[in-house]
């Protein structure tokens, strides 16, 4: 039987999606998506329609005993967010009850010692989102435990309630009135892992009254929910990100707006977005972002029942002082000037209307991907882009893409901030030994001659309005000429890559990211975290981690989340990255039987000695 689904609003005016039975065969999940829709899936959604292939949950061998984890909370001045103690999970589920990634923070715009960050949270077994507080700027942090076991049934089928399995992809924001927001997606797995076909998936949001982020509204106020109790999966939400205004005095003070993308079975990808003008009680009908445009002119044949701009990930909101709204997002619809060109474009829209409409696209640049894993990594992870390290080793196999964020200055609503990589920049082009070279196929990952022995490097590039985002830096330059964020010397031939950005309340931008300009980060795979703080025409560049962080282990080394973020108040910038210092323990073999007590072991992992966990950490870094 094959599904089709229907547009309707609840009460709250939220998105519903619901599966209608009609005939014909039966409906997509993952495995059906066109190849563009699996490289753009965040990895939420990859991980909500399917167990990881058998390659990526590796058998674990050479078992050495060791101590039991110390729960340490800090390493030098980083400090640890999620404050829970290693599970001892079983080798083939290793990320399972255990991972924390993927991570968003948030400083309260009335008292800078309130922090809240969220992210991927894996410690009950199976992915939710999790959230930390602190209150004394950083030092210490306290776990909160969010309700998302079930929402209301309403959408569907209309029993009392929908139990959700798993959840991620989070961010948080604060509005004027020191109330916090958690934006969660929930998912049902259907039938690949589980007896139920139920594939419904949601975009809820949590509301903070009053407690910085210990405790949260329940159930969660729907912002778009698709209902799929059979498990038809032929219409997926994916990748939402949230902002909210917290000036006092804007005209749509304390707004809260969700961005996402719609996968649909007939290839497209499109960018959707809803605004709750009630303190995140109730949600507006959906409004089309991405929508049609001459900048999308190239649509491959696929359909176009919104637009031409029909391709499209990794929105992303932000609110200037004056109420303006900005959403900016990756597009895929370019055409390249020869067989060899790749490139790809961001593409930004503006509501001036608190989200009730948004202006046609406009061009911020355009960037380059990055490259194919499986090619230039020995065959992992294929279909997934990555990091790869210089030399002969493949450690470094996460999956990975190049994302924007857009920031608008406090001190200056004019002044629009976009940041975004691209494997190609002014330190990384055809004159330093990195050369495109095509797709894999048609909207396929990306190939360059340079990755593993030449001059090819991820770069952080900005772009940049000056006239409240009617035109950029980037629109009608070359990457290659654009400013970076990442033009230290020891980055000019190493890979930065996964960033986030902030503009601190005296308007000093703040950039943070992986780095692997330190050591030998650049032949092991090997990361540390940066933060750039913009000075003058330039940046000033420091060292945030206290010592480099391993290539990933856990999820067969193949997930690592997909975006960091990072907060500033008046004088400090926190950065919150997932990290990988911390060993991984095994129960070791023969332990735990009749006559011989339980132990815990490490062990290798083909990425790195020993296996890791990724758990949530930050600093507190001076802005100069």
């Amino acid at each position: 039987m094959r599904f089709r689904h229907a547009l309707g609003l609840v009460a709250s005016a939220a998105l519903v999606l619901v599966m209608i039975p009609s005939t014909g065969a039966q409906g997509f999940s993952y495995d059906d998506l066109k190849p563009w829709q699996r490289r753009l899936a965040s990895g939420a959604l990859s991980d909500a329609l399917g167990e990881r292939p058998a390659a990526a949950r590796q058998a674990v061998t050479g078992f050495r005993p060791a101590a039991a984890p110390d729960c340490d909370g800090r390493r030098g001045d980083n400090v640890k967010v999620n404050q829970n103690c290693l599970n001892l999970t079983d080798p083939d589920l290793a990320g399972r009850g255990q991972a924390q990634n993927e991570t968003w923070i948030a400083a309260n715009p009335a008292d800078p010692r309130q922090l809240v960050a969220s992210y991927n949270d894996y410690r009950r077994g199976d992915g939710t989102c999790g959230v930390s507080y602190s209150r004394d700027g950083g030092a210490s942090w306290a776990d909160t435990t969010v309700p998302n076991g079930f929402t209301r049934g309403t959408a569907f089928g209309g029993f009392p309630r929908e139990y959700w399995q798993a959840g991620g992809d989070t961010s948080v924001d604060w509005d004027s009135r020191g109330n916090v927001y958690l934006s969660c997606q929930v998912f049902k797995r259907g039938t690949t892992v589980t007896g139920d076909p139920d594939q419904s998936s949601a975009f809820y949001v949590f509301r903070s009254t009053g407690t910085g982020g210990a405790s949260f509204t329940f159930p969660g106020r729907p912002v778009a929910e698709h209902a799929d109790l059979a498990g038809a999966g032929d219409f997926l939400l994916d990748k939402q990100l949230m902002a909210v205004d917290g000036f006092a005095g804007s005209p749509f003070r304390d707004r809260v707006y969700v961005t996402w993308t719609t996968f649909d079975a007939d290839g497209t990808a499109y960018i959707f977005g809803a605004y709750s003008a009630d303190y995140g009680e109730t949600f507006s009908a959906p409004v089309l972002i991405s929508s049609d445009s001459p900048l999308c002119a190239n649509t491959f044949g696929i359909p176009t029942p919104r637009g031409s701009c029909n391709v499209n990930q990794f929105s992303h909101p932000a609110v200037g002082p004056d109420g303006a709204l900005y959403v900016v997002w990756a597009n895929s619809n370019t055409t390249p000037a020869n067989a060899a060109d790749n490139h790809l474009q961001m593409l930004l829209a503006k509501s001036t209307d608190g989200g009730a409409s948004y202006s046609a696209p406009v061009k911020v640049g355009d960037f380059f991907d990055l490259p194919d894993c499986a090619t230039y990594q020995g065959g992992a992870d294929p279909g997934r882009a990555c990091v790869p390290e210089k030399g002969p080793t493949f450690n470094s196999i996460f999956r990975a893409a190049n994302y924007p964020y857009v920031n608008v200055n406090p001190r200056d609503p004019a002044q629009v901030t976009v940041t975004y990589g691209s494997y190609v920049n002014r330190n990384s082009r055809e004159a330093v030994g990195c050369t495109p070279a095509g797709f894999t196929g048609p909207l396929g990952n990306a190939l360059y001659d340079g990755v593993k022995t030449g001059g090819c490097n991820n770069d952080i590039v900005v772009s940049e309005s000056t006239d409240a985002g009617a035109s950029f830096t980037g629109t009608a330059a070359d990457v290659r000429t654009l400013a970076t964020a990442t033009d230290r010397p020891g980055q000019r031939t190493t890979d930065q890559f996964w960033h986030g950005a902030d503009y601190s309340p005296l308007g000093k931008l703040v950039v943070a990211y992986y780095d692997r300009q330190y050591g030998g980060d650049s032949r092991s795979g090997f990361s540390d975290i940066s933060l750039s703080t913009r000075s003058g025409s330039g940046f000033q560049v420091r060292r945030v981690t206290s010592s480099a962080m391993p290539p990933p282990t856990q999820f067969g080394g193949t997930f690592y989340g997909d975006y960091i973020q990072v907060t500033a108040t008046a004088t400090h910038a926190y950065p919150a990255w997932s990290d990988t210092r911390t060993a991984a323990r095994f129960l070791c073999p023969g332990t735990g039987v009749p006559g011989v007590p339980p132990r815990t072991c490490t062990a290798p992992a083909p990425q790195a000695d020993p296996a890791n966990d990724e758990e949530i950490f930050t600093a507190r870094v001076p802005i100069p």
